[in-house]
């Protein structure tokens, strides 16, 4: 029996609990009284609970034709699935969970009620990760809700969820799920090591926790692959990796994750190999374009004229004749104005959003060139740069390359070429010494291997990957 902090009558138990909650208006105290003696005290808030499972409990409990006695209580209790409380603490906190607490003249201890009614939208489609061909349905802000849709598509034996308190004052939960025998467990023991450690109350979503338990703080790289669809969360099960979700987020966290892991879209899995290929080459090459082509035309304007041809050189001259500003000015000008529309298109309603993008580049730009603030070739240039930037299929590791953009920027402009090259060696050599969760987060073989069509730029047929995947079953079952 466990020692509990409530006593025998019903006052006595009100003055331990009221003096926590009573300042709250939303309060419902309710209180029932049969004609044997008994009373019953429900405590609960309005909006977090469900008015019918309350009347229902009542009409149960509180019936004046059949009065119930002290010892029949429990075993309606049970009937009703109520859960007995013996400390203070935590009948408090089931309360603010949406639950009601149920008070009994005679007994001593307390009685949870699971009333609740949760709070939530119904399914719909996935607005951050649009594809062409496959499913259509994302999660929402109910983590009971997304892990259904998990097991929907994942009805395996082996699939294990587990709930993880989190935060200082435990009020959140970390929902954990992974294929026991396919995850690794020392992958999986420093996950939750991880979480046990966080002591923030405020994650209002899964980006502030991923925050918290990625391995390094200070790189600009997303070290943790998150996304709103359940077709690649399951898929990423299948394959070994480990997913988590965050009470009241659409968002799940997959881990580990790689360089390029986080560069894949559905759309790579759901079309022909030939033509996702050449798409992920695409893919690539506008990280590059990104990240360095108005670092090379800011360098061979102002240091390495003569490595442009003849004709291109003039052609370049001409529009910059009558611009006052050096190539890095003029460039910041450029990417700063493109920033602003792209945030403004983000935080403004939809049709308006793309309207003011669509007509604000094109007015701006047109408006700068005239004005003689900037070449024409420099809103060429911006211009490609913003298309090529939006194929990042992750958004966080997308404005990782345009904040690195600006920094390539400044350091062409200082540095010339020699800058750049530079700049590119630190980047590949902080990406290849970079680690999520233990795994390299990137490997140049497996972006060019075609053993790893997961994770390199040439995608297998699938019949080849079956036939892979067997003949790793095939061998780690020799081994073992």
């Amino acid at each position: 029996m466990n020692p509990s902090e409530f006593k025998d009558h019903i006052h006595e138990n009100l003055a331990l609990l009221l003096p926590h909650i009573e300042r709250n208006d939303d309060l419902v105290q309710n209180k029932k009284m049969l004609k044997n003696g008994i009373i019953f005290y429900f405590l609960y808030f309005r909006e977090l609970n469900d008015d019918k499972k309350i009347q229902k409990a009542a009409k149960t409990l509180c019936s004046d034709e059949h009065p119930l006695s002290l010892e029949n209580v429990s075993l309606e209790l049970n009937k009703l699935n109520a859960e007995p409380m013996y400390k203070v603490e935590s009948a408090i906190n089931e309360l603010f969970n949406g639950k009601c607490i149920l008070l009994v003249n005679g007994m001593n201890t307390v009685f949870i009620l699971p009333t609740n009614a949760k709070k939530k939208r119904s399914l719909g489609e996935v607005n951050t990760e649009n594809v062409v061909r496959g499913p259509k349905v994302g999660f929402i802000e109910d983590t009971d809700t997304n892990v259904a849709l998990i097991r929907q598509r994942v009805p395996d034996h082996d699939l294990i969820v587990e709930k993880l308190p989190i935060g200082k004052s435990k009020f959140k939960n970390a929902t954990i799920l992974y294929i026991n025998g396919k995850a690794d467990e020392s992958i999986l023991a420093d996950l939750k090591k991880r979480l046990k450690k966080v002591k923030l109350d405020d994650i209002q979503d899964s980006g502030v926790l991923e925050e918290l338990i990625e391995d390094n703080q200070f790189s600009p790289f997303p070290q943790i692959q998150n996304t709103e669809r359940p077709d690649k969360v399951s898929s990423a099960l299948f394959n070994g990796r480990i997913a988590i979700f965050v009470d009241h987020s659409p968002f799940a966290l997959i881990v580990p994750a790689s360089f390029g892991m986080v560069m894949q879209s559905p759309d790579d899995f759901y079309e022909r190999w030939i033509a996702t290929s050449l798409i992920r080459l695409l893919r690539f090459s506008s990280i590059f374009i990104t990240l360095f082509l108005s670092a090379f035309y800011i360098s061979l304007v102002s240091f390495h004229q003569g490595m442009l041809p003849t004709a291109l050189a003039v052609t370049i001259s001409s529009t910059r004749e009558n611009v006052p500003f050096p190539p890095l000015i003029e460039a910041l000008i450029m990417e700063v104005t493109i920033e602003l529309l792209r945030e403004a298109g983000l935080r403004l309603p939809n049709p308006l959003g793309q309207t003011i993008g669509l007509v604000g580049g094109v007015v701006i730009g047109q408006a700068a060139v005239e004005a003689h603030i900037v070449s024409s070739v420099m809103v060429i240039i911006v211009s490609i740069i913003a298309l090529a930037s939006f194929t990042v299929p992750q958004y966080g590791m997308g404005l990782s390359f345009r904040v690195l953009r600006f920094l390539s920027m400044l350091i062409a402009a200082v540095l010339g070429l020699y800058g750049i090259i530079l700049f590119m060696l630190v980047i590949f050599t902080h990406l290849v010494r970079q680690r999520s969760f233990g795994i390299p987060y990137f490997n140049p073989n497996n972006i060019f291997s075609l053993k790893r069509s997961d994770e390199a730029i040439i995608r297998l047929p699938t019949k080849n990957r079956e036939v892979k995947h067997k003949n790793e079953a095939k061998t780690s079952a020799r081994t073992d």
